[in-house]
């Protein structure tokens, strides 16, 4: 075995465990820190396939920025997870059937000498090749309109997780700044006189 299949082979089975933690895990906190150890095995893996830019983006991005932001509303929402988890058999044959499904086509890709598929030869890559450059041009000339979608639905997504995190609570004690403004010191305070008392009375 190479070394190269050797590493990709531990790289996924490290991204597997970790996602199978991420949806088994009790804590939203520990899930969150799965992700992220899924999120590194991936962004290798990227590395293995000379796809230096989205692994630097998916660490950056991913790692270094959506799940601050996604462990932050996770511990200020205060999630109830057994209410969460009421449902969680009901979806099982779905869930055992989409893994399945992967299962099914990871299979595939693995084993694609058996199927055929070893024969076809990867694309000659010249050595001042820029995947970056060419991601980029891809990016805003043929997909340039789903791009522009996912920043819709990001922003979506931001509103969203805003309007979450400021929402009413009965047990959230608030007070108008104007009110704060408009008191006075009267209000505030009050001076009581009282006699002084002395030693030995």
């Amino acid at each position: 075995m190479e070394f190269k299949t050797f590493v990709f082979y531990m790289l996924a089975t490290i991204m597997v465990l970790a996602a199978l933690r991420v949806i088994t895990a009790r804590n939203p906190v520990h899930a969150a820190l799965a992700l992220v150890l899924a999120f590194f095995n991936a962004a290798g893996i990227w590395l293995l396939l000379h796809a230096e830019f989205l692994a630097i983006a998916l660490i950056m991005v991913y790692v270094g920025a959506v799940m601050v932001l996604f462990l932050f509303v996770v511990m200020m929402l205060d999630i109830n997870v057994d209410r969460l988890r009421q449902g969680f058999w009901n979806y099982l044959p779905l869930g055992g059937l989409i893994g399945l499904l992967l299962v099914g086509e990871m299979s595939i890709v693995l084993g694609g000498g058996y199927f055929g598929l070893g024969s076809i030869a990867p694309p000659d890559i010249p050595a001042d090749h820029s995947n970056t450059k060419t991601l980029g041009r891809l990016l805003f000339t043929d997909y340039v309109y789903p791009f522009e979608l996912a920043s819709i639905v990001l922003l979506v997504g931001i509103v969203a997780a805003v309007m979450l995190t400021l929402r009413r609570r009965k047990d959230t004690k608030f007070m108008h700044p104007s009110d704060q403004v408009k008191v006075q010191r009267n209000d505030r305070i009050r001076i009581v006189s009282m006699p002084a008392e002395k030693e030995g009375d």
